[in-house]
């Protein structure tokens, strides 16, 4: 989605304002800002939106736990009733992200030349995310700023928790697999060359899986350096295809269409969205607004294809629930409770079943995943051990037998 830098002043206090916005075109922008209470003055499309801050060398951007921290300390100093600049002020004293400090100063800056706090943000679009600059935005015009950071500080440690959930699953299978591979290049280096003179002197034909572990190690030992450069220009490749749209969509989707695990990663990237929409509505985001806020949040391109398409088919007069099922990538069970929210006008506490729904199935098959995976594992690792157990006997066997029937 496009985005347009604006420059306007706050209904309210008359002050002047400008800042960086998503939306489809000019008028739309403009009819959220005028939503937000800001009367627009100038709306121009930005290719680059926000604060271009650089990483200085030994940085790193704020990851979830230093946002979910700044937004719960945020949440305490703005409830006591300590001004938001003297907050933000404190906490550069207190926080260890330098990346992150710095922003806190330009964001300080801001605010004391007038600015509201989710302009100041939205200066930083690297760090704060289009649903965080929304959700405070909300806060302020309603009042209720401390509970907009509160609510931000629950999201941001829930989505923490599923991310990880991502990783537990996926961990133990990319250990063993690299095991598996570093175990495959020793026997091919070592072990098979110190018995591969010995099973050609036999003088005979080999037996099939000696053949293969023969032929095999005499080609990694042969062409490794060939080997080693297409690692490297398929990894560069893949690397540089995956920067592209159309590469990282169709890396998302295949990760979607794993066995076993592709569809964890499918419940737990929708359980993201359900709750991250929820929380949207219920803050008053408008419905196209956060299905597009809520999209750029989900880490998967796929899924950001298929919710992009429920918005402009909402766009074009649809329900959210027929968008829904167009998408195929919702449960039935999840349509039923869209179909109910829709109907009854609690779409939010609708999406927050939905998402209680899915980390209770994605919790329980993630204490079972391991169940799943170790018997195709130990198959492959047993098939490797049976090859090399018989490339390696079997000869010695034809060894045996021969010099016993000589004596």
């Amino acid at each position: 989605m496009p985005q347009f830098y604006y420059k306007g002043r706050s209904v309210d206090s008359g002050l002047s304002v400008d800042g960086y916005i998503d939306a489809t075109d000019e008028n739309s922008a403009a009819g959220q800002l005028m939503n937000r209470g800001v009367a627009p003055i100038t709306i121009n499309e930005s290719v680059k939106g926000g604060d271009d801050t650089k990483l200085a060398f030994g940085e790193r951007r704020p990851n979830l736990s230093d946002l979910a921290l700044f937004a719960r300390q945020m949440h305490t100093l703005t409830k006591a009733g300590v001004p938001i600049t003297r907050a933000i002020n404190g906490l550069i004293q207190t926080a260890r992200n330098a990346y992150l400090i710095r922003a806190m100063k330009d964001m300080v800056t801001n605010l004391e030349s007038g600015r509201d706090l989710s302009n100041s943000l939205a200066r930083h679009p690297d760090i704060f995310s289009g649903l965080f600059v929304n959700i405070i935005n909300v806060g302020e015009q309603s009042g209720h700023l401390e509970q907009s950071f509160l609510q931000i500080a629950k999201h941001l440690e829930k989505e923490k928790v599923n991310r990880n959930r991502i990783k537990a699953a996926t961990r133990y299978p990319k250990i063993v697999l690299a095991a598996i591979t570093i175990a495959a290049a020793v026997i091919n280096i070592l072990v098979i060359p110190a018995f591969s003179s010995t099973f050609t002197r036999l003088g005979s034909d080999l037996p099939l899986p000696t053949q293969i572990l023969v032929a095999s190690s005499h080609f990694f030992m042969t062409y490794w350096a060939y080997m080693i450069a297409v690692i490297v220009l398929l990894m560069f490749g893949g690397d540089s295809y995956l920067k592209t749209k159309q590469g990282r969509c169709t890396w998302d989707r295949l990760k979607l269409k794993t066995p076993i695990l592709g569809d964890i990663i499918l419940r737990t990237t929708l359980g993201r969205f359900t709750h991250s929409f929820a929380m949207s509505l219920r803050a008053g985001i408008p419905l196209v607004q956060a299905l597009s806020m809520v999209s750029k949040t989900l880490d998967n391109s796929y899924i950001e294809k298929h919710i992009n398409a429920m918005k402009s088919s909402i766009e074009r007069g649809e329900t959210l629930t027929k968008t829904a099922t167009a998408t195929g990538i919702f449960t039935p069970l999840v349509l039923q409770m869209l179909a109910v929210g829709e109907e009854t006008g609690n779409v939010d506490e609708m999406m927050d079943e939905v998402a209680e729904y899915y980390e209770q199935e994605v919790d329980y098959d993630l204490n079972f995943v391991g169940d799943a995976i170790e018997p195709i594992l130990l198959i492959i690792i047993g098939g490797m051990v049976l090859i090399l157990a018989l490339g390696v006997f079997l000869p010695m066997w034809e060894m045996s037998s021969v010099a016993l029937g000589n004596t």
